[in-house]
């Protein structure tokens, strides 16, 4: 089967295209590097052709709140003018875990519209949203760091191994369409603290870490249960603990 993977270069879709490859599926991957470009059009005609499905792993190039919506209306547009002309059977979007409950976050109001464009397009769809990577923890240590201690909510936390993500997002891709949003998470639920007091008592630290119930995530204030899934889920397989010792 022919499988495009939008985003293929990326720290999921790399994963994703190499899982389907190994399936023994034709993989195009398409991002600029490979002359095939969601935000322009450029390439994207060609690249459908014979497709019968299409997982959408883009991003944009900065999550400030014009350049993510400007990306993800054109790319999302793009995508589907191109997906109808071919023919395209299963469009498969990853997301966010909350992206509906802070839209007054900007990026977030970008992805929704990605996922509203898809659901609005009469192709079938699968929109996964999936909770904060494990592999984000040391951005989420490094924004909210001062110079004299690492800041971090209690806001609950249930992070997901970028692997499983790949093999969930791959999994579902050759699943038939759910036309509806699923939800991924790791195995592990607890404040968001105590997931960055584990990371450094592993990988170590110049700060020391100060908990606050601010529920504080980067730079905005969120609800408490904003990053966690709010019933069933595919749950992840790796552990963070076990992540970190990898």
């Amino acid at each position: 089967m022919k499988i495009v993977i939008v985003g293929g270069t990326g720290l999921i879709g790399t994963r994703v295209s190499e899982k389907l490859r190994v399936l023994g599926h034709q993989v195009v991957v398409a991002a600029p590097s490979t002359g095939i470009n969601a935000l322009t059009g450029e390439g994207l005609a060609e690249a459908m052709k014979g497709a019968e499905v299409v997982v959408d792993l883009s991003n944009s190039a900065s999550p400030e709140e014009d350049t993510a919506i400007n990306f993800f209306r054109a790319a999302g547009r793009n995508l589907a003018a191109a997906e109808i002309a071919a023919g395209v059977k299963h469009h498969l979007v990853l997301s966010i875990v909350g992206t509906d409950r802070a839209l007054y976050i900007g990026y977030l109001r970008a992805k929704k519209e990605q996922e509203d464009i898809i659901k609005e397009s009469g192709i079938p769809y699968t929109i996964i949203r999936a909770t904060q990577f494990h592999e984000h923890i040391t951005t989420l240590i490094a924004v909210q760091s001062d110079e004299e201690a690492i800041h971090i909510s209690t806001v609950d936390y249930q992070p997901i191994a970028a692997e499983d993500v790949a093999a969930l997002v791959t999994r579902l891709a050759l699943e038939a369409p759910k036309n509806t949003t699923v939800e991924i998470a790791g195995p592990d639920l607890a404040p968001m603290n105590e997931f960055v007091s584990q990371y450094l008592s592993v990988k170590g630290g110049e700060k020391p870490l100060k908990a606050n119930d601010e529920n504080k995530y980067m730079f905005f204030e969120i609800p408490k249960s904003l990053l966690v899934p709010q019933g069933d889920f595919y749950p992840g397989a790796i552990r963070f603990s076990d992540w970190i010792n990898e």
